[in-house]
């Protein structure tokens, strides 16, 4: 089941105004040009904004996530009807042919269990054309960046239009590397209510990742920087063998 912060439907409108400007978007675009990839699968596409991105490049694009909350918001944005919209997940839904397929904001890490992954990554190998690419982005453990969520206790608040003033803390609830969960708390100060997400993410080593790849059928093109944060992400760009 996705995280109340996806499919909480109050939490879904607001995700995007806490998400911040998405320059790393720019980059995938970049990776969908030099692939040549014309049919675009974004898989954990969230409340869109990749998606429609890609489809205003003149792409034939299916986003696609288990949050109907977050679909719910995507088809609310202006040209979302370019986009096809799925709700489900990689291993269940019915996946479209695709060039590319993509999982931006960190999607990886919420497949917790060595099976979960593989299972995700052969489904998306069966939906490749061949020598099609998956790319995808994961946060490096050695950088510990859970340290600087527990350091970071000041609350954020943004104005989200049609919805006022929604307040947002952070809290790290355990930390067992390779797992970290963690939990938003949001208020809502137009009424005062509170809402709790809680999520895991697991952080797998760069040599994990790569055995992975190569047992579920990919070969490793590039693995890049974010270049929005660098040295603390890989770029894993990868191609169906």
């Amino acid at each position: 089941m996705p995280d109340a912060i996806f499919a909480h439907p109050r939490l879904a409108r607001v995700y995007d105004a806490f998400d911040g400007d998405r320059e790393d978007l720019a980059a995938y675009l970049a990776i969908a040009d030099e692939v040549r990839a014309r049919r675009v699968l974004d898989v954990g596409c969230g409340t869109g904004c990749l998606a429609i991105l890609l489809a205003r490049s003149g792409r034939t694009v299916v986003g696609l996530d288990p949050a109907e909350a977050s679909l719910t918001v995507a088809r609310s944005k202006p040209d979302s009807a370019r986009v096809t919209w799925i709700c489900g997940d990689a291993t269940t839904a019915p996946l479209p042919a695709a060039d590319l397929a993509t999982m931006t904001g960190n999607v990886a890490q919420v497949f917790l269990t060595d099976a979960d992954w593989r299972q995700t990554l052969r489904a998306i190998h069966q939906a490749l054309r061949p020598h099609g690419h998956l790319v995808f982005e994961t946060r490096r453990p050695e950088r510990q960046v859970w340290r600087e969520w527990i350091a970071d206790t000041h609350p954020v608040t943004r104005d989200v239009p049609g919805v006022g003033q929604v307040e947002r803390h952070l809290t790290v609830t355990d930390v067992s590397p390779p797992l970290v969960s963690f939990r938003y708390t949001y208020r809502f100060r137009t009424d005062g209510e509170v809402i709790t997400s809680d999520s895991t993410l697991r952080f797998r080593t760069r040599e994990e990742i790569e055995w992975s790849l190569a047992a579920s059928g990919y070969l490793i093109r590039d693995v890049r920087e974010a270049p929005d944060r660098p040295g603390r992400e890989f770029v894993f760009v990868v191609q169906r063998c």
